[in-house]
């Protein structure tokens, strides 16, 4: 158990990108914007992010999760397509979609804040987010959200042994602990794999990768419908 905690507090552990504020719909008007810009002689659009997110695949592997990740698919995506490199007027163009990601300011969910303040009065908040530490890190600081939290975690991915290292780790007790999250894959199913139990709250902008089935008749998942609903429950 977290030292100090009162036996009565539940643990609730908080995805932070697409869960506490907005994040994938950035990239996503990044893509929109990268399609629109190359405006590829032969392929259609579909076929460009089809190619984009088999390259955005391949690199998360081998790179990790990101922006810098992201914008090295895009290069990589226009280097495959153009088959040369970037000229000057290009390169300019690449800055612009980098600087989607360096306005140093982070667009909350409706209702964070104030569902935090009440929350937290009543349980024991943790925040566990996975990315580059730096970046998400930065995002953090720019929330004003980190006050909320008994402790952070930045995770280089999230599956199945990251919560058990967590819960190891933060000493919690897996049958009271909930992960609470948007992405079915890495908040949902990683947790419940771990033996937590967790709450989905759908975010229309969720990124494809992290799409996943939940099982509709898991009883250890509450479902939501927005962030705002929590404190109805907890």
């Amino acid at each position: 158990m977290i030292d100090g905690m009162r036996p009565d507090r539940q643990i609730l552990i908080f995805d932070a990108d697409d869960t506490l504020w907005e994040n994938n719909i950035i990239f996503e008007r990044v893509i929109d914007d990268f399609v629109h810009w190359l405006r590829h002689p032969s392929l259609e659009p579909t076929a460009i992010r089809a190619m984009l997110a088999e390259i955005e695949e391949a690199n998360i592997v081998a790179h990790g999760y990101g922006s810098k990740v992201f914008l090295r698919s895009l290069a990589d995506c226009f280097g495959h397509l153009m088959q040369r490199p970037m000229n000057a007027a290009e390169e300019k163009q690449m800055a612009l979609f980098r600087g989607a990601f360096t306005a140093g300011r982070v667009e909350l969910i409706p209702q964070v804040t104030h569902v935090l303040d009440e929350l937290s009065e009543r349980h024991e908040l943790l925040l566990l987010t996975k990315g580059a530490p730096e970046e998400q890190q930065h995002k953090i600081e720019a929330s004003g959200l980190a006050t909320h939290f008994t402790a952070v975690d930045i995770v280089p991915a999230k599956d199945a042994q990251t919560y058990r290292d967590l819960v190891e780790r933060r000493r919690l007790e897996p049958a009271r602990t909930w992960m609470i999250g948007n992405s079915p894959r890495s908040d949902i199913i990683a947790a419940r794999a771990a033996g937590l139990r967790a709450v989905f709250i759908p975010n229309a902008n969720t990124w494809a990768h992290e799409h996943a089935d939940l099982d509709p008749a898991d009883e250890g998942v509450l479902r939501l419908d927005t962030f705002a609903d929590l404190p109805r429950h907890f």
